[in-house]
Parts: structure tokens; sequence; C-alpha cells
């Protein structure tokens, strides 16, 4: 690893209150070159609100494979990165995990700034048993696939965890109360 290489924080940004953002998250956002964003828009909101003036690029699900490398040129050009997805952290069932990867095979610094994760706030928010538990994440979107997977639950015994989208949750519960009861 070169030392004239930037370093690509992971930054867990809140979830509902702007609040919730750690003193480190905020100068780790004001002290890098570049923000890398799952949603411009909402993480614009969080900098405003914050009077943080930094470039931002996208980096999400549908274009992470050319904006991946990008990144990790911008890294090796010695730009510090911050990686933020639009609520919680990065890298939890989404993109920010492959970045990392790559970050990691490449040989470029890889530090975070924790904070919030949904499914953890979920869970003990839940009052549903929090001393073992399964994160499954996002379903499959192909029926068969997710079918599957929930048949292979159906006598896990501890909280399982998923993640979903807001306009398929109605029928992935609809799913989940016929194939695993409730």
């Amino acid at each position: 690893m070169s030392t004239e290489w930037g370093k690509l924080y992971i930054v867990a940004t809140p979830i509902g209150n702007l609040g919730d953002i750690t003193l480190r998250a905020l100068e780790i956002l004001q002290s890098v070159d570049i923000v890398a964003a799952e949603d411009t828009r909402q993480t614009g909101k969080l900098l405003a609100h914050f009077q943080i003036k930094k470039p931002m690029l996208s980096y999400f699900e549908h274009n992470k494979a050319q904006r991946g490398p990008q990144l990790i040129e911008k890294l090796k050009s010695g730009q510090d990165v911050a990686l933020v997805s639009d609520a919680g952290t990065p890298g939890i069932s989404d993109p920010g995990a492959d970045i990392v990867k790559e970050a990691v095979a490449e040989g470029i610094a890889v530090t975070m700034a924790p904070g919030p994760a949904a499914g953890i706030m979920a869970l003990v928010l839940s009052g549903l048993n929090t001393g073992r538990f399964v994160f499954e994440g996002f379903l499959p979107e192909d029926k068969k696939k997710r079918t599957g997977i929930l048949e292979q639950l159906v006598t896990e015994p501890r909280t399982v965890i998923f993640y979903e989208s807001p306009h398929r949750i109605t029928s992935t519960l609809k799913e989940m109360s016929q194939l695993l009861g409730g």
C-alpha cells in the first residue's frame, strides 16, 4: 500500500434524527475530499444541515460497476473518500460492501466511523429475544429463491432480521405469514 494513497472512510449516518450523528462522523465528512453517497439528494440534506460543503459522487447498486473503479482511482490518487448510505451503516445489505472489498483487495486503507444500524435498532426496539439472532438482509426478488430461504427458516429458533423495501413489504409479510405462520 502506498502511503500517498487516500483512505476510504465508511461513515454511518443517522436513521431519522440528524442529531444522532457522531462527532467523529462529522469530522470525517468535513475532512475528506469526496463523499460517495447512495443518494446524493439525501446526503446533500445531511451535509447542508451541518454546513459541510464537499463534492459528492453517487454510488449505489445500479452504478457500482462503473463508479467503484472511479472511486478506487481517486483513492489511489491520494484523495480521501467518505462512503455514506441513505441512513445507517454502509456495507450492510448495500453496495458499500463491494467498494470495501475492492479497496481491501487493492491495499487501500479502510476505516469506519460506527453508528446506527437499522437491523440492530429494530431488534432492540422489537421486544424480541436479542440474545441470539440471525440477519438475513433482503430476500431475493425471485419467488422460488425467496420461498426456498423462508422454508429453510421455518425451524430457526433464533430471532430473524430481514430488510425489505417499502413497495414489497405487504406482499413479503403475507408470504412470510403463510410459510412461517403468524
